[in-house]
């Protein structure tokens, strides 16, 4: 049996979690028994050491940030390949704060390495499933850089290709037509800005928000400029859009490559564009992946599902394509007999 000890009663409160839900969490992950005891908790079983380094890791990490289950979650799979202490470099400072005040940190490693990607490089492409933080970061530190006068403007903008619809369709002046496709930008704007601020940075053309098509032609100086969902820009858009950087600007590329929304058989600009500049110096390229997913834990199962269900895809693909091949073979065999 090993003894967690803690001093402090906020922080043992926090690792408790309400109705003692991470400890019951904790039991069920790793097949041990904890019991709260005073100020200590008694750990038995037999990954009772794992139970403890994720205990130890907690009371390191919550001064800094709440736990929720998908934070515990991430904190017992490190544990299990003993690279929890890489955790406690997330909490050292945070990337940005919202107009409420609250200290944003990553919440993943790869999370970390996005953040240090985009303050390293000029041009960042982000890319991972839904739910790992590509455009929330993204905007966080857009507004964070804004903040600290690093940038004149934001830039945020998003090829109009959804569900085969278009601009035109859509009913309403500019503002109101490309709105329905932004809404996730202007939820974490909301966030970190507020909404009196935000809406005052928009009427005075500090923060602008566009769609893809609006770009062109421009150079875009001192801007720190966001593309969001860019798995479903054509590679002619993906061009125009790079070659819009200019000087004191920085570029952040999001998108999810399972999830693109181009006419079948259009190759993603996205996908394109990784694969022609990767190893380009001042561009990073950082794939989020679904240990990276900070939502409901119920999304990670789900994208792995959908994983799981193009990998079984792709090898039902390639045993159709080796008996076609072995059929021929024997039909040759045949005619030579």
């Amino acid at each position: 049996m090993l003894e967690f000890e803690v001093k402090d009663l906020a922080t043992l409160k926090k690792i408790v979690g309400q109705l003692d839900i991470n400890l019951k969490h904790i039991e069920e992950k790793l097949d041990v028994t904890l019991k709260l005891d005073g100020e200590s908790i008694k750990i038995e079983g037999q990954k009772a050491d794992i139970a403890k380094n994720v205990l130890t890791t907690i009371e390191k990490t919550t001064k800094s940030s709440e736990l929720d289950l998908n934070d515990l979650d991430y904190i017992i799979v490190l544990a299990k390949e003993h690279r929890e202490n890489e955790l406690i470099d997330l909490h050292e400072k945070p990337i940005a704060f919202t107009s409420a005040g609250r200290s944003l940190f990553p919440k993943t490693i790869g999370q970390k390495r996005y953040v240090d990607s985009i303050s390293k490089n000029d041009i960042v492409f982000g890319t991972g499933p839904a739910g790992t933080g590509k455009t929330y970061i993204a905007i966080a530190l857009a507004c964070n850089a804004f903040r600290n006068k690093q940038f004149e403007k934001i830039i945020l903008t998003r090829p109009a290709v959804e569900a085969g619809e278009n601009l035109g369709f859509l009913p309403g002046d500019l503002q109101e037509k490309i709105d329905p496709y932004l809404r996730p930008v202007y939820d974490a704007l909301y966030e970190i800005l507020g909404a009196e601020k935000f809406q005052k940075c928009l009427e005075k053309g500090q923060i602008e928000i566009a769609p893809l098509a609006y770009m062109r032609g421009r150079t875009l100086d001192r801007s720190f400029i966001v593309l969001d969902e860019a798995q479903n820009t054509t590679h002619e858009q993906m061009k125009m859009f790079l070659t819009r950087l200019g000087y004191s600007s920085k570029m952040v590329i999001t998108g999810d490559l399972t999830q693109t929304d181009l006419p079948h058989g259009k190759e993603s600009g996205l996908k394109n564009a990784i694969n022609l500049l990767r190893g380009v110096k001042g561009i990073g390229i950082e794939e989020l992946k679904a240990v990276d997913i900070v939502r409901h834990p119920l999304v990670k199962k789900i994208i792995e599902k959908y994983d799981q269900e193009k990998k079984n895809e792709q090898l039902r693909y390639e045993q159709r394509k080796k008996d076609r091949a072995s059929k021929y073979d024997q039909g040759q065999n045949e005619e030579l007999l």
